[in-house]
């Protein structure tokens, strides 16, 4: 999820990111559910990023053309525990999208992927190559 300015390119392997997460037992050696591009992963066990509780990851890749848009590249969702300040810092340094407010469960709902995540303060954290086109350095 790391951005690098000289060559304008997000580093590492979403592929490799989650593989270490399956490996660890922190989400199942298959997603929960796939819409259009991206691949949902709830977490089995706790997990956190930047202070944050993990509860979901997304990634989205090409594998077979099922029509417009595919921007690959990784995606999370934390429910906020306190300040989301290196939230919104990692974001900038990376030219990710942080959206806040968000509601996970519902989402997943939408593309048929059962959940019992409870209703909170979610955050969604995506960095993908949209996201890098979007929000110039």
């Amino acid at each position: 999820m790391k951005f690098d300015k000289a060559s304008e390119k997000l580093l590492g392997s979403s592929g490799k990111a989650i593989q270490a997460y399956m490996k660890a037992g922190y989400v199942n050696p298959r997603p929960n559910g796939r819409a259009d591009y991206t691949d949902y992963y709830l977490l089995r066990k706790p997990a956190s990023l930047l202070g944050h509780p993990l509860v979901l990851i997304e990634e989205e890749y090409l594998t077979r053309y099922a029509g417009c848009c595919v921007s690959k590249g990784l995606g999370v969702t934390v429910s906020v525990a306190g300040s989301i300040g290196a939230l919104k810092k990692f974001a900038a340094q990376n030219r990710c999208t942080l959206e806040e407010h968000v509601d996970p469960g519902k989402q997943l709902r939408s593309f048929g992927i059962k959940n019992a995540l409870p209703k909170g303060n979610y955050a969604s954290l995506s960095c993908r190559v949209r996201d890098v086109e979007q929000n110039p350095g």
